[in-house]
């Protein structure tokens, strides 16, 4: 027989149970049992993650539309931005719709193979993005620190094929990390005795592999899903801001058009850093409780509604990342805002204001396309080149960083 009711987490212990990362049990379990009705986490997570799903299915599906329907769109910094975006989507469509209930039902109603699905398509999520951001903060080093290198090359592989390469290569190796959770994740049943009853839980942790083996995955997803990744990206940022500050110190006057060329990859280097610090907001309360919970050796006893609170804060967290990006994009980026308000606000504009702020924008957009077109062929074409097609939002406006 099964539980009735949800357990209550606070109250929740089963002696030597490690694995409740993904919120399918908790620490604690004794006695006592809340009705799930009674809980407020069974209202708000669920709600919670309905918009989740509903943001980041349409952000991040409008990015990789806009990637894939827009040419132009593919140059090497929007290459990673729609390897993000994928990576999102896999997590909001193999795992949200599934853990949303974890806080309202009592045990894993889905089987073993979501409950490995699920888990894979976490760690596949969490290693993208992370890794995928490690190479856009070394992408954008070098094309401010060395643009002339990184636009002609001197490789027998062109930027944009390189780019492709290590995108491909990313996946690779967020797959590979992820195979432990994958072969590993089972649906475990946990007896209650006190109350003759049992629940079942996802869970990720083999008893045959003995307790280190927990603390040994928490520790390894630490470092190289957080720690080891926003080290190196700290580093570049940290090479990149002395090397702009150093040549802002002294540019000569034949350089002003270059330091409008410097100023947009300053911006695209300002949005990747924006990416980072939502990432490193949104995952470390995760991190610190699993930290916390799996090395104190007295964490058990210490758990406590504080606790409880941050485990629901980072669960929430660590999903909230796979919708936030589109909407941090939109306000950062202009050329990403336009098509957005394009595409996902179409019915809210009127078609013939459409006309009519594209025939004044004209000018404006044909001015920045040159800038980035300027920027290798400023000496002797410097207004060739250039026709009605070319100022259309379509061809553009999402030149982002034309590097």
């Amino acid at each position: 027989m099964e539980l009735n009711a949800s357990l209550d987490l606070t109250t929740f212990n089963i002696s030597n149970f490690t694995s409740w990362e993904n919120g399918s049990a908790s620490p604690f379990l004794e006695t006592s049992v809340t009705p799930y009705s009674e809980r407020l986490e069974t209202y708000i997570v669920p709600a919670l993650f309905a918009v989740i799903f509903l943001v980041g299915v349409l952000g991040n599906g409008t990015l990789v539309f806009i990637f894939l329907r827009h040419r132009n769109m593919r140059n090497v910094p929007n290459t990673y931005i729609f390897s993000l975006a994928l990576g999102d989507l896999l997590v909001i469509l193999t795992c949200v719709p599934f853990t949303s209930t974890l806080y309202t039902f009592d045990s894993w109603p889905y089987g073993e193979v979501i409950c490995k699905l699920s888990e894979c398509g976490k760690d596949v999520s969490i290693g993208v993005s992370v890794f995928t951001l490690t190479a856009l903060s070394a992408e954008r080093y070098c094309a401010i620190v060395n643009p002339i290198k990184r636009h002609v090359g001197g490789g027998r592989m062109s930027a944009k094929a390189f780019t492709l390469l290590v995108a491909v290569g990313i996946w690779v190796l967020a797959f590979l990390f992820a195979l432990p959770d994958a072969i590993n994740s089972y649906v475990r049943t946990v007896p209650i005795p006190d109350i003759q009853s049992k629940i079942e839980v996802c869970f990720p942790f083999p008893e045959e592999m003995g307790p280190h083996y927990a603390r040994i995955i928490v520790m390894m997803k630490f470092l190289v899903y957080y720690a080891i990744p926003l080290c190196i990206i700290a580093f570049f940022y940290i090479l990149m801001a002395r090397h702009l500050e150093l040549s802002a110190q002294n540019m000569p006057g034949e350089m002003q058009g270059q330091s409008t060329q410097i100023r947009a990859r300053k911006k695209v280097a300002k949005m990747v850093l924006a990416f980072v610090i939502i990432f490193i907001i949104c995952f470390l309360p995760y991190h610190t409780f699993m930290l916390w919970f799996h090395f104190n050796p007295e964490s058990q006893n210490l758990y406590d509604d504080y606790w409880h609170a941050l485990r629901i804060v980072g669960f929430c967290l660590s999903f909230i990342n796979s919708c936030i990006n589109p909407i941090a994009l939109y306000f950062i980026s202009g050329a990403f805002r336009k098509h957005f308000n394009l595409y996902l606000f179409c019915c809210c504009t009127d078609p013939t204001s459409q006309q009519v702020g594209k025939k004044r924008g004209h000018s404006e957009i044909s001015a920045h396309s040159m800038v980035h077109f300027n920027s290798t062929f400023r000496k002797n074409h410097q207004l060739q080149g250039f026709n009605c097609s070319m100022a259309t939002p379509n061809t553009t406006v999402f030149n982002l960083d034309k590097t």
